[in-house]
């Protein structure tokens, strides 16, 4: 063990005298490496956010870690409803014993998706994302493509919707 110590002390040594290796790493910008390490991270919080069993609901908007983490996204307690399923919508207050039904009063299904796609009650306001979305998009848009290309529209909606009266 100690042997291997000294020739580890003795390499080190070496590299940060000899010259060659030296200017060699002084030739890599520090930006560069902070890159590389940047990089890494992502793709590593990429590899875990494939393979976690959490945040189901989540992945549909954010399924690209480094795409989400270039996003300026102001926080609402609407937008996270949306975002997670967790909140005050009957699907959520469901699950835990709060609420005796996850459906929404207008008659319609589970409430996660139905909200943002179905629901009568908010069909005005779905009306006006519909008709930014339209001009360039298929409606129904995929959940990633709404928080992505039409983020302002989308965090309108969200932000009309008056969670309390969908009891």
């Amino acid at each position: 063990m100690i042997l291997g110590n000294e020739l580890a002390d003795t390499l080190a040594k070496d590299a940060a005298t000899n010259l060659d290796i030296a200017e060699c790493y002084n030739r890599v910008p520090r930006r560069v490496v902070k890159r590389e390490l940047d990089d890494r991270s992502v793709n590593k919080r990429q590899r875990d956010w494939k393979r976690s069993t959490k945040g189901t609901i989540t992945k549909y908007y954010f399924p690209i870690v480094a795409e989400r983490l270039k996003m300026k996204i102001t926080t609402t307690h609407n937008i996270t409803t949306m975002v997670k399923g967790h909140g005050n919508i009957k699907a959520y207050l469901y699950r835990f014993k709060i609420s005796e039904k996850p459906t929404c009063p207008c008659g319609g299904t589970d409430q996660t998706d139905h909200l943002l796609y179905k629901c009568d009650l908010l069909k005005t306001h779905r009306d006006t994302l519909r008709s930014i979305v339209s001009k360039s998009e298929d409606w129904p848009t995929s959940k990633h493509i709404l928080i992505s290309k039409y983020y302002k529209a989308f965090t309108r909606f969200t932000n009309q919707i008056s969670l309390d009266t969908l009891h």
